[in-house]
């Protein structure tokens, strides 16, 4: 028996509506007209038919709601359809009907056609590390969205990108150690844009040119006081996945500390938060490219495709070696690696030139292309210069629009908005 979530409550409610109203009317007629009795071997004298009535309602609304469990013991429940496998990952089975009403407009601004090919609305966002501090105002910190336009035209395999004159500036006053609004990802969910901050884990919704917080992610298995180090973010099945580094965490010199950054969270519409833990998922990863601890593998720019129904990685930097903060600056990747959802079969390819300097910071697919092209970003950050690069390529690794740098920021997401 199949009842979605609003006929089930439509139907509760309509039981006890009757209920209620049958017993307020025995209830008038016990006001109107006491009960009589007679005491000792005498017989109680009370209304049986209305107790039989009121015992066949209870006894068959219990039966009905016993033949609706299936519902439950499938684990469609509200507190149970956050239930994944030992992966982390949801399966489309698993999983048929939500608590809620999931907005999927994707992008938020209609594309336009014109003579050059489709146009599309698209922002970045900026960490700006220690410089997110406002020297103006106290307590405050800032990041700076960029909007502009990308133009392709899939059959010539052209693309133009254009940039908006000015920068608009996010600010917010939550901060973890002095440091704050240092973003890392935009992603639209439900409808909304949203962004993290790598620094107090709290998803901030863009709104009107306005960070508005809305909730607060914290570190590892979410059992900690630090706020999560999110690093990339993407939607699968009516849900937000928020990754970190996906590397152990580590010293400045390469010491192993803990594992919070391999763990990943899975956020619902409503903002419950589940936390997986993905270890052997990102060792799977970098294993695929030869490479074991204390050699590394950093992941900034994860996506999932309904497509391909497969996950998408483009590692910001990747090491043999133990990781040290001077060297990490020059081992930027060229790799695109995919995986299928249970992480059990991983191809790695490259795409484009290596440029040590340069890493993935993030990528969405551009939209009605089949998730088959990719609009990324890569940053440098090499001996104090900082600077970003976007860049557009097939998955196949075919390269139409060579590295084009946008700007002296750090930025580190980018979304069709």
């Amino acid at each position: 028996m199949n009842v979605d979530n609003e006929d089930f409550f439509l139907i509760i409610i309509t039981v006890y509506q009757f209920v209620n109203r049958r017993l307020t009317e025995y209830w008038r007629q016990a006001v109107r007209m006491p009960t009589a009795y007679r005491v000792g071997n005498s017989t109680l004298r009370i209304q049986t038919q209305f107790i039989v009535g009121v015992a066949i309602v209870g006894v068959s609304f219990l039966i009905f709601l016993y033949a609706l469990l299936p519902y439950t013991r499938n684990k469609q429940l509200v507190s149970d359809i956050y239930r994944h496998d030992e992966h982390g990952h949801q399966h489309g089975a698993e999983v048929k009907k939500y608590p809620w009403i999931y907005n999927s407009t994707y992008p938020l601004t209609r594309p336009a056609t014109t003579p050059k090919g489709v146009r599309y609305r698209i922002a970045v966002i900026s960490d700006l590390d220690v410089d997110s501090k406002d020297k103006q105002k106290n307590f405050t910190w800032f990041s700076y969205l960029k909007k502009g336009y990308l133009t392709i035209d899939v059959t010539k395999k052209y693309v133009n990108v254009e940039w908006d004159q000015d920068l608009i500036v996010l600010r917010s006053t939550l901060s973890q150690g002095g440091r704050g609004m240092e973003l890392s990802e935009l992603v639209v969910f439900d409808g909304k844009l949203l962004s993290c901050d790598d620094r107090t884990g709290v998803i901030y919704e863009i709104s009107e040119n306005t960070a508005i917080p809305w909730i607060l992610l914290t570190d590892g298995n979410g059992k900690t006081s630090k706020g999560f180090k999110c690093e990339w973010a993407t939607v699968k099945n009516q849900h937000l996945y928020v990754g970190g580094l996906g590397k152990e965490w580590t010293s400045s010199t390469g010491q192993l500390l803990n594992f919070n950054p391999q763990w990943v969270k899975i956020v619902t519409p409503l903002g419950q938060v589940e936390h997986k833990d993905w270890r052997q998922n990102y060792i799977s990863l970098r294993r695929t490219a030869k490479i074991e601890f204390p050699g590394y593998m950093i992941h900034e720019a994860t996506v999932w495709s309904d497509v391909h129904q497969e996950w998408f990685f483009l590692p910001r930097r990747a090491s043999f070696i133990t990781y040290n903060d001077k060297d990490d600056e020059k081992k930027g990747t060229n790799i695109l690696l995919k995986a299928n959802e249970d992480f059990t079969k991983i191809q790695a390819a490259n795409v484009g030139p290596l440029i040590p300097t340069h890493g993935f910071s993030t990528f969405k697919f551009v939209p009605d292309t089949s998730d088959s092209v990719i609009v990324a970003l890569k940053t440098e950050e090499n001996e104090g210069h900082i600077a970003t690069f976007i860049t557009v390529f097939t998955i196949t690794g075919e390269i139409w629009l060579p590295e084009k740098e946008i700007g002296l920021y750090k930025f580190e997401g980018i979304e069709f908005i």
